[in-house]
């Protein structure tokens, strides 16, 4: 048997805990104004650097809106980076000219 009182339903516990995640999922479904995913599909691109930065783009989910600058400008910054390398990387050898070939 225990010393504490049942709790009647939709209170919340002595203990200072707020809803638990259904709960919280359950409010943010109801409230239009609460951050929601915008169910984007987000497509690997075989690049793994790049597909970690895109997998970012789903913190801005849940975030507020005025957070989601944060969120965008660190992933622009690491694609911006990303393509700097790519220029950064030697390539394929330039094949010889040949002058041989006059007419």
């Amino acid at each position: 048997m225990s010393d504490t009182a049942p709790q009647a339903a939709g209170t919340v516990p002595e203990s200072g805990r707020g809803a638990g995640p259904d709960e919280q999922q359950e409010q943010r479904e109801h409230d239009p104004s609460a951050p929601a995913p915008l169910g984007v599909l987000r497509v690997p691109t075989g690049d793994a650097e790049v597909d970690t930065l895109l997998d970012r783009l789903a913190d801005a989910d849940h975030l507020a809106t005025d957070g989601h600058v944060e969120v965008y400008e660190d992933v622009h910054r690491g694609l911006r980076d990303a393509l700097t390398a790519l220029d950064a990387r030697p390539g394929p050898p330039a094949p010889p000219v040949s002058y041989q070939h006059r007419s």
